[in-house]
């Protein structure tokens, strides 16, 4: 058997994790991107607002999916390992974005459609919480002792690849086609590309080498949820708390394109490509804040970036609200992001630290999921139905600001710092106290 370079194992091992997360945040950029598409297709409503408010609900469905997802494929990699259950979500993410590509809209099959939609989002939703836990716990246990962080960044920078390439695709699209076939059909055009992902994908995570340690695998699925739940509830609440600042953060971006559109009037290519610009800022700046907190400590480096970004948030959109031209606007995102890059890209390092190994899947993926369902699922219509009922386009930024104060109070907490300095459990086999906290 050939020996693989080590710095040849080290690409091959990240990108067999991010693969299948570019492609869950790609897809669910481009729901969002496309939201008022898919809204006039599958909700023929009379109202526009309605129509979009249940356009983002049924995206929002998905998310309930999440946490059954992270609690089956999460036990079955921590008793099995890691490659199967990353196996497994990539074909599962593909289904669901095939099932959106070909579904029949409201006007060929009535009822079916919406419904239809809600069913791919639920496999969609069920795929991506069994792929956080497992491609992260990958991707830490993989990495050598000084890149922890860094290695664990990749998981925010491929999500913010995913809104990249989805930017790209919608530039692409509004080059090469009209508005009316965009509308007509075009739209469905990057979730076909999302299912051709997948079998590069499968071949990549099938060929790296497993990280779990089967040493410290527990015997049966009940004590892994045992040693979880019994034992460590306090870590998975805190846990939940950090993921809502980076989640809601995350989705007010998403978001970004639907304000442009409807409050801003701002050309729908614009907008759609924004993510372009967006996705490349937040990958650039994810890896930044791994990089950071390798070197000052995953902590100080969230809770600054995570309170400049709450506070740049309003008077950023003061300067909007004066000035609402599409490059503006763009250049404020851009600027929040570089905040909100840095502090997701240094926060997920914290999470794997939470969980030991031998139910680190199960801890990550859960309290990831529960965060990302409650908070992240509900994002889009809570800033939808704030808007609609305040008649304000500033007052879904309050929503925001203050999930991002509230996320960072665990770290502020003596427990966390005593648990995360590594004087209970070890971050990755074999390298403790490797990243500062």
């Amino acid at each position: 058997m050939v020996a693989i370079p080590k710095r040849k194992a080290a690409t091959r091992n990240i990108a067999a994790a991010t693969i299948g997360n570019a492609l869950e945040f790609y897809d669910f950029t481009v729901y969002a991107a496309y939201a008022t598409t898919i809204a006039r297709v599958f909700f023929p409503v009379g109202n526009s607002f309605v129509g979009l408010l249940l356009s983002v609900a049924t995206f929002g469905l998905g998310f309930l999916a999440r946490p059954l997802g992270a609690v089956m494929l999460g036990i079955h990699s921590d008793r099995r390992g890691r490659k199967a259950a990353m196996s497994m979500t990539i074909w599962m993410m593909a289904l669901g974005s095939l099932m959106i590509a070909v579904l029949p809209g409201y006007d060929r099959i009535g009822v079916l459609a919406p419904l239809l939609l809600v069913v791919a989002r639920l496999v969609q939703g069920f795929s991506t919480g069994g792929e956080m836990g497992p491609a992260t716990a990958f991707l830490v246990e993989s990495a050598t002792a000084r890149r922890i962080a860094l290695a664990g960044s990749w998981q925010i920078a491929s999500q913010q690849g995913g809104t990249f390439l989805s930017g790209l695709l919608g530039l692409m699209l509004g080059l090469s086609m009209s508005p009316a076939a965009v509308e007509s059909w075009g739209w469905r055009m990057p979730f076909l590309l999302g299912v051709l992902i997948a079998p590069v994908g499968y071949w990549i995570r099938h060929s790296v080498d497993e990280t779990l340690e089967h040493s410290v695998a527990l015997d049966g699925a009940g004590a892994v949820a045992r040693r979880l739940l019994r034992d460590m509830p306090g870590r998975v609440g805190a846990a939940i708390v950090i993921v809502a600042g980076v989640t809601v953060a995350q989705y007010f971006f998403l978001y970004g394109t639907t304000f442009a559109i409807r409050t801003l009037h701002v050309p729908a290519d614009f907008a759609r490509t924004m993510n372009l610009v967006l996705g490349g800022v937040g990958l650039v700046f994810a890896l930044a804040g791994g990089w950071l907190a390798d070197r000052c400590g995953a902590r100080p480096v969230v809770v600054a970036a995570r309170l400049a970004m709450a506070a740049a948030l309003y008077p950023g959109f003061m300067v909007v609200m004066h000035d609402p031209r599409p490059g503006v606007f763009l250049a404020v995102l851009a600027v929040l992001m570089v905040a909100h890059g840095v502090a997701s890209g240094a926060a997920i390092v914290i999470l794997t630290g939470l969980f030991p190994m031998e139910v680190r899947t199960l801890g990550t993926g859960l309290s990831y999921a529960l965060a990302v369902t409650i908070f992240g699922g509900t994002a889009q219509l809570v800033f939808t139905a704030l808007i609609g009922l305040t008649g304000s386009p500033m007052s879904w930024l309050f929503y925001i600001v203050a999930v991002s104060v509230v996320s960072v109070t665990p770290l502020l907490s003596g427990r966390m710092a005593w648990v995360l300095d590594g004087r209970e459990d070890d971050l990755a086999a074999g390298a403790p106290d490797a990243v500062r906290m």
